[in-house]
């Protein structure tokens, strides 16, 4: 049955392998075509999103991906990137029959297909530097780029709400990533498919007045480009000319930028491309071009000596008044090298064909890659701002969620930012269909599924292994919460059996005693916090009844250390003996001055505790006492 399904696979494969092999490459036969059996088992009749076959969806892509040259572990990448959505095979599964290579580009594909403007939470610069950031590895999204050119192939199949949701991926997103990687070739693909799907109407008008140009003169670009070719040659430089007119989409976008209604006011409307074989050449070209035509002032620029961020280089000029021009319009003309017109339809993945598989090759590109993209978001970041994902790392929920994570993030740390009742509940992990450690190291693109207990059970054990800032904060919140009854109760008893020891009354259920501690006025759950301290054992219980004001002078100065001699009362304390308070308290009093409650006759009295700790008497009319603290007054009388 095995050889069969090979046999089966090798028909399907082969005219692939065919077109793979036209430029070239080399590769093992009975590897692709093992991995093709898995995904034709697998995946059997099952439907592409897009109406097609999964099958006959992967062997598209293979097909759009072949110009670029991809090694043997790309096209097997391709084979069986689905597997995970499929849920046929697990990445530990996938290593093990071919490779880590291909289980890491699987893992970065698999991600960056849940990468969407559908329901997002960032911007679009945002996701657009995720797709740079998510994997150190081209041929990821290279894959990603060409599923999406293939996905419009397929686009009569699609209702019309879907087709437009992957025309706005495309057109802001994939399209924006792959000119910042400098690869225009597929820029230009998914633009022209996704542009007429978007915007049907703008397509449509600037359709129009294309051809209107094209009908007044037909066939100017063919013969501007072999008047040019048969001009260099007769001036002895080898140079292949080919002609391009701007893409639809860079059209439009320039129009609506700069609110023009005519293609005749875009410079660049129309361009010639001169490839030649040395940079010399390139700048004797530019010498004689500006004898052909009239140069624009402020059009030419040099890309040759200062190379665009994405390594893009080439010469510019726009020229007047260029063979068979219609009129109105100017020429832009590009000169290039061959190896610079290669790096500008292939941008950096011009390096990773199947010719640079060598390892030391391979790690030169992907150190060249990673500087690139940190230049890119350089540029594009504001003076100052962090670059966003630059520690950062993205997982899945089983259901194709994203999680931003942390480098070295565990599968507790994710459970917390899906939801802090995950985290709290928190049982076990299955990481990529695998179960692991609490404190496994998690990778970009794994997909994560948590096991969960009824009720939360956390530990204060799982503080050492949680990386993220924010984790740490809602369990220490949530093991807070859940011990600080106990620590109030116990702080609690041991306050009341200080004041038993030295004949204070006990605390009541509102805890008032505590209302003035250290001259500061206390909510009732700052007295809570109080007892908890006291509870906790990080504040002293003895110092307590000085810190509240509860001692008399003797007491408080043998609290002190301090021998106090005998003095005669004050005058005005003599008849403190007739005034009981409430509780029962032995507290030092005064007379207030403003309404002399000593004086005849005695009428009824109150009391306010002074930041001293001196309960204040005044008379029960009094003016002043209106104005005082109602949660620093006491209850008096006259005994």
């Amino acid at each position: 049955m095995g050889v069969r399904m090979q046999s089966v696979a090798n028909i399907q494969l082969a005219p692939v392998l065919d077109r793979l092999g036209e430029s070239g490459a080399s590769y093992d036969r009975r590897r692709l075509c093992r991995a093709f059996a898995i995904a034709q088992s697998n995946y059997s009749d099952a439907l592409h999103w897009t109406g097609e076959t999964v099958l006959d969806h992967i062997l598209g892509i293979i097909e759009e991906i072949s110009p670029f040259e991809p090694d043997e572990d790309t096209v097997v990448a391709c084979l069986l990137h689905h597997v995970l959505e499929q849920k046929v095979m697990t990445l530990t599964e996938l290593e093990q029959q071919f490779g880590p290579n291909v289980r890491t580009l699987v893992s970065g594909i698999h991600l960056l297909s849940h990468i969407t403007l559908e329901g997002r939470r960032r911007s679009i610069e945002d996701l657009r530097i995720m797709l740079l950031s998510v994997s150190d590895d081209i041929r990821v999204l290279l894959v990603c780029f060409c599923d999406r050119t293939h996905c419009f192939k397929s686009i009569h199949r699609i209702d019309s709400a879907r087709a437009k949701r992957l025309a706005q991926d495309v057109l802001q997103l994939f399209a924006p990533v792959a000119a910042r990687l400098g690869i225009y070739s597929l820029k230009h693909n998914l633009e022209n498919a996704a542009f007429p799907v978007l915007y049907e109407y703008d397509s449509e008008r600037i359709s129009e007045q294309l051809d209107r140009v094209h009908k007044e003169r037909p066939n100017f670009l063919k013969k501007s480009s072999e008047a040019l070719e048969n001009f260099l040659q007769e001036q002895g430089i080898t140079a292949t000319v080919d002609s391009r007119q701007k893409q639809a989409y860079s059209i439009f976008q320039k129009m609506r930028r700069k609110s023009l209604t005519d293609i005749g006011d875009i410079y660049d409307l129309f361009a010639l491309r001169v490839i030649v074989d040395s940079e010399e050449d390139c700048y004797r070209v530019l010498g004689l071009l500006h004898r052909l035509g009239r140069p624009i002032a402020n059009r030419f620029k040099d890309y040759i000596a200062f190379p665009k961020p994405n390594g893009y280089q080439s010469l510019h000029t726009t020229l007047a008044g260029f063979t068979d021009l219609p009129d109105n319009f100017n020429m832009e003309v590009q000169i290039r090298t061959v190896r610079m017109h290669r790096e500008a339809q292939f941008g950096v993945a011009a390096h990773w064909s199947y010719k640079e598989v060598g390892a030391t090759a391979r790690a030169l590109e992907k150190v060249q890659f990673h500087s690139m993209l940190l230049g890119q978001e350089s540029v594009d970041s504001q003076e100052g701002e962090e670059q966003a994902f630059a520690d950062h790392i993205f997982v899945l929920t089983p259901r194709g969620d994203i999680v931003e994570l942390p480098e070295g993030a565990t599968p507790l740390d994710f459970a917390f930012q899906v939801h802090t009742d995950l985290g709290l509940s928190f049982r076990g992990a299955f990481v990529n269909g695998s179960i692991v450690s609490m404190d496994y190291q998690l990778e970009n693109g794994d997909v994560v599924e948590i096991q969960k207990h009824k009720s939360p059970q956390p530990s204060t054990h799982w503080m050492q292994m949680l990386r993220m800032a924010s984790s740490r904060s809602k369990l220490r919140r949530y093991l807070y919460a859940q011990e600080r009854p106990h620590l109030i109760a116990s702080g609690k008893e041991l306050v009341i059996a200080e004041f038993k020891k030295r004949g204070i009354a006990p605390l009541t259920s509102d805890l008032s005693l505590l209302r003035e501690c250290d001259g500061l006025s206390l909510s009732l759950a700052q007295r809570e916090d109080l007892l908890m301290k006291i509870g906790q054992g990080s504040e002293r219980v003895g110092s307590l009844p000085a810190r509240l004001g509860l001692l008399s002078p003797k007491d408080l100065a043998e609290e002190n250390g301090v021998e106090k001699t005998e003095q005669k009362p004050d005058r005005l304390q003599r008849k403190d003996s007739l005034i009981g308070i409430e509780g029962g308290m032995p507290m030092p009093m005064r007379y207030a001055k403003c309404c002399g409650p000593q004086e005849w006759p005695q009428e009824n009295i109150v009391g306010n505790i002074a930041r001293g700790g001196t309960v204040m008497i005044h008379r029960d009319n009094c003016r002043m006492f209106a104005n005082t603290n109602p949660e620093r007054r006491v209850g008096v009388w006259w005994k």
